[in-house]
């Protein structure tokens, strides 16, 4: 069943509202985030939300989301839940979620199936890293990204994943050993092991410092050179619109409340 259009736009819309009380967060309290993938393309390529994307993608320094972990409880409002493993203790994955109590999702790997979890339309938040610009690091990010991914719940992009929170740990937190000061040369900037999707790494002279990007008639923080950036997570040409039978959601409903 295709999510109705006009469904799904005052989804984006609602996704958008918890992106500016998330933005305005950050701001009083001075921590960086920048728009990571989908989000970003959009972006770059639509000044808003890719038409049929039904999510918001956002990053952040590990020491800033960390900090937004802390504060965020006292000061989202009522709209506005922050899931983590801590407050919804059936949501299987280590990242951050802002889910709306406003509109609820159900994405296809949870077709037929009683998550338990709270299922409101999201904003992702994905921890970020730094190792130095190293061929063995580059490989040894790969290969953690690999074994987190067969020990991940089973999601959109790890579907054959089981979810082994201990060993996923204690894979993360091998990956946090490499972590540098965000002030040092020739860094790389990679995800943290909470998000296995994507194990893309980016000059961090491409991403820092911060530069602004329209989205969807606002502004909000984006990676010095988005290009750099999504050249480094895609493979094909993104600012070509895929065909027709690629443009399709996450989502096997999405119902606004």
């Amino acid at each position: 069943m295709a999510v109705d259009s006009k469904e799904l736009r005052k989804a984006q819309l609602i996704m958008l509202d918890m992106l500016v009380e998330f933005d305005a967060i950050c701001k009083e309290h001075n921590l960086k985030y920048w728009l990571d993938s989908g989000t970003l393309l959009g972006a770059v390529r639509h000044k808003g939300f890719i038409p049929w994307d039904d999510d918001i993608d956002i990053s952040m320094p590990v020491e800033d989301y960390n900090k937004f972990k802390e504060i965020a409880p006292l000061e989202l409002s009522k709209d506005i839940f922050l899931q983590t493993r801590e407050s919804d203790p059936d949501f299987k994955f280590d990242y951050m979620k802002l889910r709306s109590n406003r509109a609820s999702i159900v994405e296809f790997h949870e077709e037929g199936r009683d998550v338990g979890y709270h299922q409101g339309v999201f904003v992702d938040i994905f921890p970020m890293l730094t190792v130095p610009n190293k061929e063995f690091y580059k490989k040894f990010y790969d290969g953690i990204f690999q074994s987190i991914r067969s020990v991940s719940a089973v999601s959109l992009h790890t579907p054959d994943g089981e979810d082994c929170p201990e060993i996923r740990e204690k894979l993360v937190k091998a990956l946090y050993l490499l972590h540098q000061e965000w002030n040092k040369k020739d860094l790389k900037v990679i995800y943290g092991g909470e998000m296995p999707d994507v194990s893309a790494w980016f000059d961090i002279d491409e991403v820092l410092p911060l530069s602004k990007i329209e989205f969807e008639g606002l502004e909000f923080y984006a990676p010095k050179n988005p290009k750099h950036y999504l050249s480094s997570i895609y493979s094909f040409d993104f600012m070509e619109l895929p065909p027709l039978d690629k443009r399709t959601t996450h989502a096997l409903e999405i119902v606004v409340k």
